[in-house]
């Protein structure tokens, strides 16, 4: 709840949004800053068990594809672009990491550290 001063009503009222009102500013940072890792984490576990599948149906299919250039051409194709898709993850998570520390936060989803840093 945020009291608000209209001045051509004179009246005093609160505004209310949809959702829990955090009781402080730190509150709702630390909120948002564990829900934004959970949801990192998440889908970076996601992620992973996608590129693994689809490791491994490339994998199956070059093994079956008997020797047909069509079939061992989209295996191909695809055993790349799970590797591929896999390596933007891992760099993506590493880069992040990397511009937190250069930074200076000791945690890439610090946001209570980087608003006292601004001065918020």
């Amino acid at each position: 709840m945020v009291p608000l001063n209209n001045q051509l009503l004179a009246v005093k009222y609160t505004l209310e949004g949809p959702g829990l009102v955090p009781t402080s500013n730190i509150d709702a940072t630390l909120k948002l800053e564990i829900f934004i890792g959970q949801l990192l984490g998440v889908l970076t576990i996601v992620a992973v068990i996608y590129f693994t599948i689809q490791l491994i149906l490339a994998g199956y299919t070059f093994i079956s594809s008997t020797g047909d250039v069509k079939n061992m051409e989209a295996a191909r194709k695809r055993l790349i672009d799970a590797i591929l898709g896999l390596f933007i993850v891992v760099v993506a998570l590493g880069l992040g990491s990397l511009i937190a520390k250069l930074l200076g936060l000791s945690n890439i989803l610090d946001l209570q550290q980087t608003f006292t840093n601004l001065g918020l």
